[in-house]
């Protein structure tokens, strides 16, 4: 039972990590020729992502995973300390007016996906050793909090508003799961409604975000343009598609073609088929991610796969849905398959903890 878990969570990792390979130079050649005079350009970089998450997937499964938690607050505070100092100008790489990352050579890092998992390590830790008091407000509740408060107030200044919103949903589920007081959890989301609205309502981007996605044909040329684009990909794309290689919203028209909006060019050149598959793979992955959760007997394992389980979960749901056009656009990318250093690395490390934690379950 153990060896199929890792074995089909292998199998569908390896096959969205090929199909990303494909997609990826099929999505990106023209436009790397363009601006690079390279169409490999983008596939090369993935392809060193690619070693470099192989590597460190490795490293975290020739480990017993109970050995994180000794370093879940070093954790925490290295990722707390990058979050601050890639804000500050000269250090911290702004691009398109936001800070989020660091820039080495050809790889790009950005911090808030190391203070994503460093903060479900954290959280499935404290969880691990503070159980039996977790319906305590204040040593129960309030330290987890506290922690998931602070990183999301250093992730918005980057700004990120996608990825704070994702992890405070892991966070409180993983709270929930672990037996805080609903009054509590109730209490925070109605708190956090107001400054919602604000953080939305009182940046213009986004709420041109929010408009276009109620209407997109508001501003066709502008804020409505990716959306109507990617729908115009997907729509083209009929059951089998244009055939790979050959999408035209690939050639200039979707902005981001080869990492946001990646699932739309499978759309178009894969059609019903190549997206349904997609979408079969990974609920085969959520649902191997489940049972994991399950079967985990220790503490720390179980919140931690429920936490990494969510992460790919939730990330998987929005970049689908923005696709789509049901959720409105944010720049998250498909796990395994969209273009993208350090996220794509992280994903990598997920896969490489659960098959770790899977090896200790108690499976029928």
């Amino acid at each position: 039972m153990v060896r199929n878990i890792r074995i089909n969570i292998f199998t569908a990792t390896v096959i969205l990590i090929c199909i990303g390979i494909v997609m990826i130079y099929s999505a990106s050649s023209i436009y790397a020729l363009e601006r690079y005079k390279d169409g490999f350009f983008f596939l090369k970089r993935h392809v060193s992502f690619l070693v470099i998450g192989i590597f460190f997937t490795l490293l975290v499964m020739s480990i017993d995973y109970r050995r994180i938690k000794k370093f879940s607050r070093p954790l925490l505070f290295l990722s707390i300390l990058l979050l601050l100092l890639v804000l500050i100008p000269g250090i911290g790489r702004e691009v398109a007016g936001a800070r989020r990352w660091f820039r080495f050579k050809f790889i790009s890092f950005q911090p808030s996906g190391l203070a994503h998992m460093a903060v479900i390590i954290y959280v499935a830790d404290f969880i691990a050793r503070k159980g039996n008091i977790i319906r305590s407000f204040r040593h129960g509740f309030l330290p987890p909090i506290s922690v998931l408060g602070l990183v999301s107030v250093l992730i918005l200044a980057q700004p990120d508003l996608g990825t704070t919103l994702a992890l405070g949903a892991v966070v409180v589920i993983m709270l929930f799961i672990a037996g805080a007081r609903l009054s509590y959890l109730l209490s925070l989301l109605l708190a956090s409604l107001p400054a919602l609205y604000i953080l939305i309502f009182s940046v213009p981007y986004r709420r041109m975000r929010i408009l276009a996605f109620l209407n997109p044909w508001l501003d066709p040329r502008g804020s409505g343009f990716q959306i109507i684009q990617s729908q115009i990909a997907l729509g083209s794309g009929g059951i089998f598609g244009v055939g790979l290689g050959q999408s035209r919203q690939k050639l200039f028209y979707l902005p981001a073609a080869h990492t946001d909006f990646i699932f739309s060019i499978i759309g178009e050149e894969l059609g019903l088929i190549g997206t349904l598959s997609i979408i079969i793979l990974f609920l085969i992955f959520i649902q191997q991610g489940l049972k994991i959760i399950k079967n985990t007997q220790d503490t720390f394992g179980y919140f931690l796969s429920l936490g990494l389980t969510l992460t790919i979960a939730f990330k998987a749901i929005i970049n689908i849905g923005v696709s789509c056009g049901v959720l409105p656009t944010k720049g998250l990318p498909l796990p395994f398959i969209s273009y993208g250093g350090s996220s794509f690395i992280f994903d990598l490390l997920t896969v490489g903890i659960l098959m770790n934690i899977a090896r200790t379950g108690d499976y029928p």
